[in-house]
């Protein structure tokens, strides 16, 4: 027998990794079930007859890494649940498209994601962060603690007075990791190292009492071992670093006053700011990334990771009792990642703007950057430019298009001040040092010619005494700073009337005549799809458009072409329908556009996944 009891109804596996195997102590035997906290190759099935354990009912996975996890497929087949971190999902039930899309060639991703699974498992359900999970009558408690992998958790028992942390392989023995490369996440940086700091200083603080380590030997004094690791591993990333960098600090104090009752988060990817009300509630606006340490150079789920750990200060050093709302100025990931994670925990409401809503509930809708990988729903949509409530504050959300098409500031008074929060329009020191700021404008956000001479005039209109922006250091505002973004609004228009020929054709800065939406599709084969196509004619004359649906052969579209007469630069929308004959990932259509003289070509596409019927596929040997 491989197994060793470590604490009563608690068994370790030695396998590929340490299996641990826990049972409610007081069931009647015979009548035992087991969660396992990872899986390795699946040697603990082995053992459940010696151990008296009829079954495990579920499989509770610390990270993706195949050492953890290679003896899945057993798991499943005996018919145990399995439980992922929820990052790291698709690391477990859809590794091929990592397999198939993963880059090899010029590769600056240095993490372990090819130590995932050779083929996917079905999971049941992601495990809640922050929150209890109860199973085979054994409940425990979920912690995020990045470091060795982007996705890590820890699982907390307390049982007979001990608090047990099953920390995966974030730590091996006091002061050591079981692997510093699984650590290098991008190239040259340190954001698994970082990150192993904070997780383990933060998990020092759950109360633990004993570590219990995928690898390594158990660790009766946890906290010590903990704060060895964080010290020891603080001296490496100071070592590849030209300067220090105070880890704790940023955990201890993640926020800066700017008044009485405004916080900056210094530690966040993004700026995030919380206004505190008398009443002991918090509002935040913007929650991305906090507490990050860096992003590495992938965009897949697994390389991005929200959590929420400067809450415990909001709590401690400014007498937060409850965060209740959070508002989004626009979709980025960086602005609005973490806010289910704080809906789902802290039961915090998000109220959206009602022209950032729509994307942020439909990511697929539009091809955007930066867009979340789920649809969040607004518990509440606003109105814009309609004053709302929120305890003692009155808020109003502005339209904002510049940075992105879809994105509000926020105006409201805090501590006698006018503040207005931008996210993202501009960046830079204002004037500053001879500097000036720079409009942050990306055309595929839909950027428009008039965007920023609209911010302008209506920072102009609000007449902010502070402006608190969504990369860099909020600034006092007076007349001249406001000049300043007058002027650099005009000088933006002028350079792109320059530059592009808008007398001749004004197609406009973003480069779209049409559009055909949703950018991303599901359907079934067999099964009509709709989809909206966007056109406007560019012309400063009427003409006469024709629109092509191009369909992998085979596929059908109705109507086979749209023809529309437009007045000068007209928009019309026109609803299409189209039947797919064939399944695929990622197949291609695409819109063959003419406007009168201008013939533009396969214009635009759409992605669409395609699958067969379910009693088709269930009918293939």
């Amino acid at each position: 027998m491989t197994a060793t009891e470590i604490a009563r109804g608690v068994w370790r596996i030695a396998d590929t990794c340490h299996v641990y195997l826990l049972v409610d102590p007081e069931a009647p035997d015979g009548e035992r079930d087991a969660v396992a906290i990872d899986f390795g190759s699946g040697l603990a099935l082995d053992e459940l007859a010696g151990l008296g354990i009829r079954r495990v009912t579920d499989v509770l996975m610390t990270h993706h890494h195949r050492d953890q996890g290679q003896g899945l497929p057993r798991a499943v087949e005996h018919g145990a649940r399995i439980h992922v971190p929820p990052v790291e999902r698709e690391l477990f039930d859809r590794v091929e498209e990592m397999w198939q899309g993963r880059p090899l060639d010029n590769d600056y991703n240095l993490r372990q994601d090819r130590f995932s699974l050779l083929a996917s498992v079905p999971v049941h359900d992601v495990v809640p962060e922050y929150r209890d999970l109860a199973v085979a009558g054994v409940r425990m408690r979920v912690i995020p603690t990045p470091g060795h992998t982007i996705g890590s958790v820890t699982y907390l028992l307390e049982r007979d007075g001990e608090v047990i942390a099953f920390s995966g392989d974030l730590v091996y023995a006091p002061g050591k990791v079981w692997s510093l490369a699984s650590t290098q996440w991008s190239y040259t940086q340190n954001e698994g190292p970082a990150m192993t700091v904070l997780s383990a200083r933060m998990l020092a603080r759950e109360g633990v009492t004993r570590l219990a380590p995928s690898h390594g030997e158990v660790m009766d004094d946890a906290v010590a071992a903990l704060e060895l690791l964080a010290g020891t591993m603080q001296e490496y990333v100071d070592s590849r670093r030209s300067y220090p960098w105070d880890l704790l600090a940023r955990l201890d104090d993640p926020f800066v006053s700017l008044s009485e009752h405004l916080l900056l988060n210094r530690t966040s990817m993004s700026c995030s700011y919380v206004v505190l009300s008398e009443s002991g509630e918090a509002l935040i606006v913007d929650y991305g990334y906090d507490m990050t340490t860096g992003l590495v150079p992938s965009q897949e789920r697994a390389a991005r990771r929200p959590w929420l750990a400067s809450l415990p200060a909001l709590r401690r050093d400014h007498g937060v009792t409850r965060i209740s709302v959070a508002l989004p100025t626009h979709y980025h990931d960086d602005h609005i990642a973490g806010m289910p994670l704080l809906r789902d925990v802290e039961g915090t409401q998000l109220w959206i703007p009602e022209n950032v809503a729509p994307t942020m509930a439909d990511p697929w809708r539009e091809d955007l950057p930066c867009q979340w990988y789920d649809p969040i729903v607004a518990d509440r949509v606003l109105p814009l430019d309609e004053p709302f409530t929120w305890n003692e504050y009155t808020f109003t959300a502005h339209a904002q298009p510049g940075h992105t098409l879809y994105a509000v500031a926020y105006s409201l008074e805090i501590d006698g001040t006018t503040v207005v929060f931008t996210g993202d329009q501009q960046e830079g020191l204002g004037g500053r040092d001879g500097r000036r700021d720079i409009m942050n404008y990306q055309y595929r956000n839909l950027f428009r010619l008039g965007d920023y001479a609209q911010s302008a005039a209506l920072y102009r209109r609000i007449a902010p005494g502070l402006m608190a922006s969504g990369h860099w250091e909020p600034r006092r505002v007076d007349d001249e700073y406001l000049d300043h973004l007058t002027e650099s609004a005009r000088l933006v228009d002028e350079l792109h009337e320059r530059l592009l020929p808008l007398d001749e054709v004004a197609i406009g800065p973003d480069g779209q005549v049409a559009r055909l939406l949703p950018y991303r599709h599901a359907a079934v084969v067999g099964q009509a799809v709709s989809y909206t196509v966007h056109v406007r004619n560019p012309h400063r004359e009427s003409a006469h458009a024709r629109v092509s649906p191009v369909l992998p052969v085979g596929w059908r579209s109705s109507p086979r072409e749209i023809e529309l007469e437009l007045g000068p630069q007209e928009e019309a929308s026109v609803q299409v329908s189209v039947t797919p004959t064939s399944a695929g990932r990622r197949q291609r259509i695409a819109l063959d556009v003419s406007m009168g003289r201008l013939r533009l070509g396969q214009h635009v596409e759409a992605l669409i996944d395609v699958t067969e019927p379910l009693d088709a596929a269930e009918q293939r040997p």
